[in-house]
């Protein structure tokens, strides 16, 4: 199935067209990225040379207004070339898209780091902490924010800080005690007492360099602290957070174009013609397009959801469910195209193994299957009994 079919607007056809022109520059760094742990610089900042990370902003703040269902279109197009950098530069694109739809700022701080991302910043929130787990489950971060005359101090150790080696900005979650409540601050690379740990040493999205970010007795302004209750906005729906389905699936298309062409040019000599030919490959082949279809089409149907106002509203958990069948089918269709590539797929030269390894890792993205799993059953419950 082509991806041309959720091609709609001028915007998402030239940007198409440009991120094509740089698919096998994209393909040729991710092998090294993955092999040796190594996070994608060139291909990021490719896209912050294309004006990709500035796209994201609204037109008031100089960017190009880009919605969900634009995001999610583009970001399944890097992460086809390239899922770490898809995923990496995902995470940007979501939390600007975040923050400047919602106005979790007020106005002059927006203005203000409009004007750095329009200068190449990059940005990413670190929320995440291993006494913690995920912080959509809800535990208090051990990060804490003491305030010391005009100033506030903030040590902490946060994991699973993606795109850790590029980061200019850190959006960090903290305990603030004499606010008894979770708040964010944002705070700049350079400063002091800031530090990157590389432990990053995971199997799958490895040139995502995902290390702890170290925070020991960071001085920040006041100005910097840009969310005072980061709790009060967390039962909001963020379509921004699409970003992550939309990953695994490009990641899945590409395993599938891989399996595609494969099946069409190997012929061992034990038949005539091509694998293609055999019933058992077609039968694997027709599996994997219509799983992509049925993933693709919710996911596509979802953001258009989101992005229209009249009926957001209505969302319960759909964006929560989209995220769910796309990993799961993504690691489906994964399967099956190892399938049909055979033991070859298993090898280090080959793209599957990697594809493998990383739609695997979205299992493990927010929000969690269970969760999911809970509120669908929770939202049905609780409706039957307003009838």
């Amino acid at each position: 199935m082509s991806k041309n079919l959720f091609i709609k607007t001028d915007i998402q056809r030239e940007w198409i067209e440009k991120l094509l022109k740089h698919e096998e520059a994209f393909k040729s760094e991710a092998k090294e990225s993955d092999e040796k742990s190594k996070f994608p610089k060139k291909n990021i900042q490719t896209l912050v040379d294309m004006g990709y990370t500035k796209s994201i902003l609204p037109k008031e703040y100089g960017g190009e207004g880009l919605r969900v269902t634009d995001m999610i279109l583009f970001q399944e197009t890097i992460a086809s070339f390239d899922g770490a950098t898809g995923l990496a530069i995902g995470w940007h694109q979501s939390v600007v898209g975040e923050l400047f739809e919602k106005k979790l700022w007020e106005n002059h701080k927006l203005s203000s780091f409009a004007k750095k991302i329009l200068n190449g910043a990059l940005v990413n929130r670190a929320a995440s902490e291993a006494q913690t787990g995920s912080p959509t489950r809800g535990g208090r971060p051990g990060t804490y924010a003491v305030k010391k005359g005009d100033k506030w101090i903030i040590s902490g150790q946060k994991t699973f800080t993606t795109m850790a080696p590029v980061l200019t900005h850190f959006l960090v979650t903290a305990w603030v005690e004499e606010k008894e409540a979770v708040g964010t601050f944002l705070i700049e690379r350079e400063a002091k007492g800031l530090s990157i740990k590389e432990t990053w040493d995971v199997i799958a999205m490895r040139g995502t360099e995902s290390h702890d970010l170290v925070l020991d007795n960071v001085e920040i302004e006041e100005e910097n602290f840009v969310e005072p209750n980061q709790e009060s906005k967390s039962n909001n729906l963020n379509g921004w957070l699409l970003h992550i389905p939309a990953c695994y699936l490009g990641i899945a298309q590409a395993a599938r174009d891989y399996a595609v062409k494969f099946a069409s040019v190997y012929s061992p000599n034990s038949i005539k013609g091509t694998i293609s030919e055999l019933p058992n490959v077609q039968s694997l082949i027709g599996q994997i397009d219509l799983e992509l279809m049925k993933a693709r089409h919710f996911l596509y149907s979802v953001a258009e959801a989101y992005d229209d106002e009249s009926r957001r509203s209505y969302i319960t958990n759909e964006l929560n469910a989209a995220k769910h069948i796309v990993t799961n089918s993504a690691i489906n269709i994964v399967d099956k195209a190892m399938r049909v590539v055979g033991a070859k797929s298993l090898q280090l030269s080959n793209p599957l193994q990697r594809y493998y390894r990383d739609v695997r890792a979205g299992l493990h993205n927010p929000p969690m299957d269970d969760m999911t799993i809970s509120k669908l059953a929770q939202t049905a419950i609780k409706e039957i009994k307003k009838k």
